[in-house]
């Protein structure tokens, strides 16, 4: 009966052993295959096949049914293209009368100068529009009082800044804005009577 044990267990210990051997050697077999220079070659030659687009569309069916996108379609480009000295001017101008406004009021400011710059009937430069002046009266109160430039720009601002030169535009087309609460009376006559009230947001008047 021991000796009947004694062979079994020597029988399995030589099965583990091939076993062993076997796997050892098959893994050896690949590595000499993967190292030379024909496996190399194809190797190479397979990863070169593979371009942008079939990458894509490899990661698009690997997904759970969400669709990949390649950035270069989504990649934003500006609508507006400014010199830094405009780009400087446009963030004050905002600043200057937009300061106290959120977001959109911000925009809206940002919105009208691009629309004057875009617009024959007025200077072609975000600088040049700013500092425009009519029979020598500035088109901008902060011009006119001298707190353009003075302000301290905020993040918001140059966010707001930002997103219309980016092209969102939410100004209806308006090419002119005042606050009827510190305008002059006589300035106000000459919006309401020459212009075409558009909306009223935040502590401006908006007209085309």
């Amino acid at each position: 009966m021991y000796r009947y044990k004694k062979n079994i267990m020597i029988l399995l210990l030589c099965n583990v052993i091939f076993m062993v051997s076997w796997f050892n050697l098959k893994e050896l077999r690949m590595n000499r295959v993967a190292s030379t220079a024909a496996f190399r070659i194809q190797y190479m030659e397979d990863c070169a096949s593979l371009d942008e687009s079939s990458f894509i569309r490899m990661l698009a069916e690997a997904s759970s049914g969400q669709r990949v996108v390649d950035y270069n379609v989504l990649e934003r480009k500006a609508k507006y293209s400014l010199s830094e000295e405009d780009y400087e001017v446009l963030l004050q101008i905002v600043e200057a009368e937009a300061g106290c406004e959120d977001m959109k009021g911000k925009m809206l400011v940002a919105g009208v100068v691009m629309n004057r710059v875009e617009n024959s009937q007025f200077p072609d430069s975000v600088k040049e529009v700013v500092y425009q002046r009519e029979h020598g009266v500035a088109q901008f109160s902060p011009v006119a009082n001298g707190r353009l430039g003075r302000t301290k720009i905020s993040e918001e601002t140059r966010e707001a800044v930002e997103r219309v030169l980016y092209g969102e535009d939410i100004t209806e087309g308006a090419l002119y804005f005042a606050s009827r609460k510190y305008a002059d009376p006589e300035l106000m006559k000459w919006f309401d009577n020459s212009l075409t009230l558009l909306f009223s947001y935040g502590g401006h008047e908006f007209f085309s």
